[in-house]
């Protein structure tokens, strides 16, 4: 199927027009039927050169120029028709504004009523009106709704304007811009509208832009016969089951779940008027929505759109601006950008201006992926820009020049962090991240792995010298006591007194741990490397099971340090739980540890061997 739109001014006989090209009445009230005069939007079709062909009928009235938007705003041609008897009028004029603030490359003149005027000076006069427009040279048809002439030649020029038409992307994402909304007994709520691209099956969930109605596709119709799958373009009835769906109207859109952005500011380039002139209120008419916008001046032809409401918006979109009233005449946008900048800061318009500049409206994944630097995959497609790569982290893109820019700046973090704060096991990831101003903490595990210097242990970031660090001197002494201590009592670990006395805090017996001179079972219980192993062979010379206090014999050691101790050894496959009061050693014991495997095992003699034990 092709859709066609019609466009002209009131009384020219549109709706005359395609009621002798389909046999079909597009009138739907009785009330534009006994005053001749199209007040909404009217649906008709026929069969032409093997395939469907539709038509949008809109209103030709001032009054209805919002209506003819929605008719126009979802279509990709249009027949344009000029009376003989009257020739060009101000709504001819407003509706190939429209038309060219649109972009639509499309049409077919129709110089209607040729049986009462010379068809021939509104033809010439309206085919150099077009061809200084978006339409061009379109070919022409003089007709008669009531003798008939010239319809045969009409339908093989709308023939050859369906076959011209851009195919339909069926795979692309749906977004069904609404133009009625009704409720039938025992079916429920129906909408129609024009699909321009995608297919709608029974049963697709669809949602609304705010997102707040979440609706299953019952059914579908299209030329009045039921189908379970309708492919664009294609003029559509669809069946819709879900809270919210009684709320539905024209001017709303249904969607994809989780494929488009709803945006309440856009930054767009503005044609047919300098932005300067505009008003700061207008409306922004794209689909058959018209949303209040305001507008913010940003360069010669670039503005900042503030929406009223979010509407789904895509890089690329055509849209119009009008005053309402009509008393300007309609300018076309072009989105550049659905989820621009802040502009907070002094000159940031003008900044804005200049990049705006750059952009020409066709979605570029490459120049999209350099301005934004970081970007989620998701977001990108959802803006209507096609993926330039693959993802760096999770969903992530990121522009090569600025990965490796966050490379550099992350290795100068953490040997800056390993400088300056030699007692703090390495630089926490979350810092890491905030230093570095990025969205998610797997971005700076990415950038981590990408670093042969960087080694990322426990939620830290190390250099290889920081893994193990060298202690202040007087953290060695305190240390190097600390070790004589437990050399003479291994599993007895020091009080907080004695740890105090030696005034080694956490942060002390943190980088011990770190540097393999101490082995830190739990807060504040360190022992020496290997304890654990030397632990281990202890208790297989117990009867097995064990309880905690035959364990806590053994080692010849408090319940302080029993209790972590032997959850230590658990986690680290030593031992392993009975039941609520029984331990037993694991066969093969000691795969998890001892001084063999232990890489943090070192001679109990000093810190300073401990550290050469390395070298």
């Amino acid at each position: 199927m092709r859709v066609l739109a019609t466009a002209g001014h009131v009384d020219h006989g549109k709706s005359a027009l395609v009621r002798a090209l389909t046999g079909m009445e597009p009138d739907r009230y009785e009330e534009e039927r006994r005053r001749g005069l199209t007040l909404d939007l009217g649906f008709v079709w026929t069969r032409l050169g093997g395939d469907h062909l539709a038509f949008v009928d809109v209103p030709g009235h001032e009054r209805f120029v919002p209506t003819m938007l929605a008719g126009v705003g979802p279509v990709p041609g249009v027949l344009f028709v000029v009376a003989a008897d009257q020739g060009w009028q101000p709504q001819s004029e407003e509706h190939l504004a429209v038309l060219d603030a649109l972009g639509v490359r499309h049409a077919v003149l129709a110089v209607t009523r040729s049986d009462l005027a010379d068809p021939e000076p509104v033809r010439a006069d309206a085919l150099e009106r077009l061809a200084a427009t978006s339409l061009g040279k379109v070919p022409q048809v003089a007709v008669s709704a009531v003798t008939g002439a010239g319809l045969d030649a009409l339908r093989t020029e709308l023939v050859r304007l369906a076959d011209a038409l851009p195919p339909p992307d069926t795979e692309a994402d749906v977004r069904l811009w609404l133009d009625r909304a009704f409720t039938v007994r025992g079916h429920g709520t129906v909408v129609t509208g024009t699909l321009g691209a995608g297919t709608l099956r029974v049963g697709d969930r669809l949602v609304t832009a705010d997102g707040s109605a979440v609706l299953r596709v019952r059914g579908l119709q299209s030329l009045h016969e039921e189908r379970t799958a309708v492919a664009a373009v294609a003029r559509v009835a669809v069946n819709v089951h879900g809270h919210g769906d009684t709320a539905l109207g024209r001017g709303q859109v249904l969607l994809t779940p989780d494929r488009w952005l709803c945006t309440e500011v856009a930054d767009v380039r503005v044609t047919g008027e300098p932005v300067a002139d505009l008003p700061r209120g207008v409306t922004l008419h794209i689909g058959t929505a018209a949303v209040p916008v305001t507008v913010r001046p940003l360069g010669p032809d670039t503005a900042r759109l503030t929406l009223r409401r979010g509407l789904p918006l895509r890089v690329g979109d055509r849209a119009v601006l009008r005053e309402p009233g009509g008393t300007r005449r309609p300018c076309g946008v072009t989105v550049l950008d659905v989820r621009p900048p802040r502009l907070t800061r002094r000159g940031a318009g003008r900044a804005r201006a200049a990049e705006l500049e750059t952009m020409t409206g066709r979605p570029d994944g490459a120049a999209e992926l350099r301005r934004r630097k970081l970007v989620r995959r998701a977001d990108l497609r959802a803006m209507g820009v096609p993926v330039p790569g693959e993802p760096v982290a999770g969903d992530w893109l990121a522009d090569t020049a600025h990965w490796q820019t966050l490379q550099d700046r992350l290795a100068r973090q953490v040997l800056e962090h390993a400088r300056t704060r030699p007692l703090e096991p390495g630089l926490p990831t979350e810092a890491a991240r905030r230093r570095l101003g990025l969205p998610d903490r797997a971005l700076v595990d990415a950038l981590a792995a990408a670093l042969p210097q960087i080694h990322a242990r426990q939620g830290r970031l190390h250099t290889a010298d920081s893994l193990r660090p060298a202690l202040p001197a007087p953290v060695r002494t305190a240390v190097d006591a600390l070790r004589r201590d437990l050399a003479r009592t291994p599993f007895r670990a020091p009080e907080a007194g004695r740890l105090a006395e030696l005034g080694l805090d956490r942060r002390s017996l943190a980088a011990a741990s770190a540097a393999g001179a101490l082995l830190r079972i739990a807060d504040g219980i360190v022992l020496l490397p290997g304890a654990d192993a030397d632990a281990a062979a202890v208790l297989r010379a117990l009867p097995q099971p064990f309880t905690l206090s035959e364990a806590r014999r053994a080692l010849d050691t408090t319940r302080r340090v029993a209790v972590p101790l032997l959850e230590f050894l658990d986690a680290r496959g030593f031992t392993e739980r009975v039941d609520d009061q029984h331990r037993r050693c694991r066969a093969g014991a000691g795969n998890g540890g001892g001084r063999e495997s232990n890489p943090f095992f070192h001679p109990i003699v000093t810190c300073d061997d401990a550290e050469n034990s390395d070298k």
